[in-house]
């Protein structure tokens, strides 16, 4: 006689309910780790005084600006337009491979710097004369650095002529075009300390 084999249903259904919920569970797991990575890059953002954007230069704004204006040129950047005497801005293209191209766009904009006042109205007013006293500006400076990647798409096409019968030849045609596939602010670091000392060349000190 043939064998029948029995099953315990509320065992299956238990197994059952118990991978239902696993599942769920990894649902979850994954969810919340993909929310945590976009919230990270919020929770870097500390707005903190230690790394900033920026530096103080003993100059007028329009000085410190033409400074930042010249090392940009100085090394092939293409300035945009110079309507502000206070704010530039400048772009540079790259091509580290083949298929992949970078572009980094600048952005300044120079400040007076201020500062609590050094002499009181009770101090002589021979002192006004001090170092202190000199122009001194902040220039803020961000770069963005923009990957665009070649993406290339092929057209097909046929050509009939009648002359000849019913003889068609193809054609074809490659459309290349580039993909914004990045966007990025350069952080603070080495990258701008060495502008800052490039524009400090250019600048001219009283």
């Amino acid at each position: 006689m043939p064998m029948t084999r029995s099953f315990d249903l509320p065992l299956l259904r238990s197994l059952a309910a118990t991978l239902a919920l696993l599942t769920a569970l990894s649902g979850c797991s994954t969810s919340s780790g993909g929310a945590a990575a976009k919230a990270k890059v919020y929770l870097d953002e500390a707005f903190s005084n230690t790394e900033t954007f920026s530096r103080v230069f003993p100059s007028t704004t329009a000085s410190t600006c033409e400074a930042a204006r010249r090392a940009l040129m100085s090394q092939g950047y293409l300035l945009g337009s110079a309507d502000r005497a206070d704010s530039v801005t400048g772009r540079k293209s790259f091509q580290p491979q083949p298929e992949v191209h970078v572009q980094i766009e600048f952005h300044i904009v120079c400040v007076p710097e201020v500062r609590a006042a050094s002499l009181s109205a009770s101090e002589p007013a021979a002192n006004a004369g001090d170092p202190d006293d000199r122009p001194s500006t902040i220039a803020f400076v961000s770069a963005v650095q923009d990957r665009y990647s070649l993406r290339k798409s092929s057209n097909s096409a046929s050509l009939g002529v009648s002359a000849i019968g019913s003889v068609s030849l193809p054609l074809s045609s490659n459309d290349d075009s580039l993909v914004k596939v990045a966007s990025e602010t350069i952080p603070a670091g080495e990258f701008y300390d060495r502008f800052f000392q490039l524009v400090d060349r250019y600048l001219e000190v009283p």
